[in-house]
């Protein structure tokens, strides 16, 4: 079989989807079409093939939009894969009219909603949008059940073809357990990218008051948004903080990290919790669906108010209470949850039974 699959960005989609691409490379074609960044020469390795597309990920202009549209419905026309699978907003939604209308079996994930459905014009807008995109889907894959059931209430996909996943599952011997250093000073680590919907602002406010009180240290990880630009050089000043910029292994440094924050405004499953946890971090994350769901509150981790910096700043203080025996304690049992829950393995077969039967 040959399979097309359609995605927006290279370094997420080897980050996430490795796993599942080798699978399908042992029986199956596998052409990646995509904006040729990262990892591109990984992907040749492993066998794919790849067709470099140009693609404007956050913008909406109807110019460059139509140009992909003709752009994936030429593609699909001249070399009538015997499936497509896509993944992020505009594949889906594009991707999958033109299988439509070529009558090309297609299946489609929804990692998350984003921006789109937090306002409610635009919510309207993008429903009609995957309406027209999802008419004849074989399958919708969701990483979380609430983003499943807006999907469902809106009308937009049929139960019958809808298939929740435990987000993209964690490969747990790339992301091996290990023992937390036992110090006395309780380091903090943020892992994504630094934008106001990840809750950086009120990440950012709470440590500010707790490393006057406390042996704390926050390490950040991931590119920033132009906005937080005067703020990462106050932090690089400041000795309590550690911007580390975009790494392409977050091991290293979640290695030395008592536990991950991610006070996210709105996840499809966050990934950076499945990492950390199946290494053995405790996490404290927002009471949200994408976050809740891998993150067991007071066993693993601790779940915190939306967009409460107070809620945050208490709850961290709380972890640095804790002695060190219950942090690597809590740290274990998020192991044991990637374990029972969420390997990657287990997320594979289940997508690939799907796609292909």
């Amino acid at each position: 079989m040959r399979i097309y699959l359609f995605t927006n960005h290279s370094f997420m989609l080897y980050k996430f989807r490795k796993e599942l691409i080798q699978e399908l490379l042992k029986e199956h074609e596998v052409t990646l079409i995509m904006p040729a960044g990262e990892f591109v020469s990984e992907f040749m390795e492993m066998g794919c093939k790849i067709i470099d597309v140009e693609m404007h990920r956050r913008s909406i202009s109807i110019v460059d939009d139509a140009k992909l549209i003709r752009c994936y419905y030429k593609l699909l026309k001249n070399d009538r894969p015997d499936m497509v699978l896509t993944y992020s907003i505009k594949p889906n939604i594009y991707a999958g009219w033109a299988a439509k209308k070529l009558h090309i079996p297609y299946c489609a994930n929804i990692t998350g909603l984003g921006t789109a459905f937090q306002k409610p014009l635009l919510a309207s807008f993008v429903t009609m949008l995957y309406k027209i995109g999802f008419a004849r889907v074989k399958t919708v894959f969701f990483e979380n059940e609430s983003n499943m059931k807006i999907f469902l209430d809106r009308h937009i996909v049929k139960k019958e073809k809808s298939c929740l996943l435990n987000g993209a599952g964690v490969n747990l011997e790339e992301f091996a357990y290990e023992d937390m250093e036992n110090s006395n000073e309780t380091r903090f680590i943020f892992v994504g990218r630094l934008m106001k919907e990840k809750g950086v602002d009120e990440l950012l406010e709470a440590f500010d008051r707790l490393k006057d009180e406390e042996k704390v240290h926050l390490d950040i990880v991931g590119p920033f948004e132009e906005d937080y630009n005067d703020k990462i050089k106050e932090l690089e000043k400041d000795d309590h903080y550690d911007y580390l910029g975009f790494q392409n292994d977050v091991r290293p440094y979640l290695r030395k990290a008592h536990c991950l924050v991610l006070p996210s405004y709105h996840e499809g499953m966050a990934n950076t919790i499945l990492e950390a946890s199946a290494m053995g971090r405790c996490v404290i994350a927002s009471n949200i669906p994408g976050c809740k769901e891998s993150v067991e509150d007071q066993i693993s981790g601790l779940l915190v108010n939306v967009k409460d910096a107070n809620d945050l700043y208490l709850k961290m203080k709380e972890f640095v209470s804790y002695d060190f025996m219950k942090k690597q304690e809590m740290g274990r049992n998020a192991r044991k949850i990637m374990e029972n829950k969420f390997d990657k393995k287990e997320v594979v077969q289940i997508t690939i039974q799907a796609i292909l039967h």
